[in-house]
């Protein structure tokens, strides 16, 4: 039920692969949680290898159960610690649970596995949806299911800026059916060190 709720109302699963299409670099989905977006992009017919990492064992277990095809992998992991790869690096919802220098690192890792960067998070920008955004995230962690040590939502200016003079980047409302306060960020390398917004 909640993979069948996630893909009726969230767009960012079609996003991504419209993003991916084509490329056969390997993705590297960091904070994949139970494994939807591989599945997700199986299913459309990507075929480049997928690895997931997520450091909640209990989801990590649940996505190895689930996804057993050739060319996926899922493991415990830090979304902190250098990515081992090389490929394009997805992010969903992942960096509002670190410090401001914990997603400074974390992007820069995603910089360092050389393909494009697709980001999709809520912003911190005040408005209702954003509001909206935090209480429902403080009612998933309360409840126990995620497990994260704090909500600090990025600036939609912090994401933008992280990667200046390295990628051209594209920003798009993510919000879907929902009243969260999405947007994807995609990075592409830039050829000429210059930055697009």
């Amino acid at each position: 039920m909640y993979v069948r709720a996630k893909l009726a109302t969230d767009p960012v699963y079609e996003a991504v692969f419209e993003h991916l299409r084509g490329s056969d670099l390997p993705v590297i989905d960091v904070g994949c949680g139970v494994g939807i977006l591989a599945l997700y992009l199986r299913e459309r017919g990507f075929t480049a290898p997928i690895m997931g990492i997520d450091h909640d064992a209990r989801k990590i277990a649940i996505a190895q159960r689930v996804a057993a095809m050739d060319g996926i992998s899922f493991s415990v992991r830090d979304a902190r610690m250098p990515i081992a790869w090389r490929g394009n690096v997805v992010l969903l919802d992942v960096l509002h649970y670190f410090t401001s220098d914990d997603q400074s690192a974390i992007l820069r890792n995603a910089a360092a596995a050389g393909g494009m960067i697709l980001i999709r998070d809520a912003i911190r920008d005040g408005s209702l949806r954003y509001r909206l955004t935090y209480a429902q995230e403080a009612l998933a962690r309360a409840g126990g299911w995620l497990k994260a040590e704090r909500l600090n939502f990025p600036t939609r200016e912090a994401i933008a800026e992280s990667l200046d003079g390295e990628f051209t980047h594209d920003v798009q409302p993510m919000f879907g059916h929902s009243p969260f306060n999405n947007y994807l960020f995609s990075f592409k390398r830039s050829a000429a060190g210059t930055t697009n917004v």
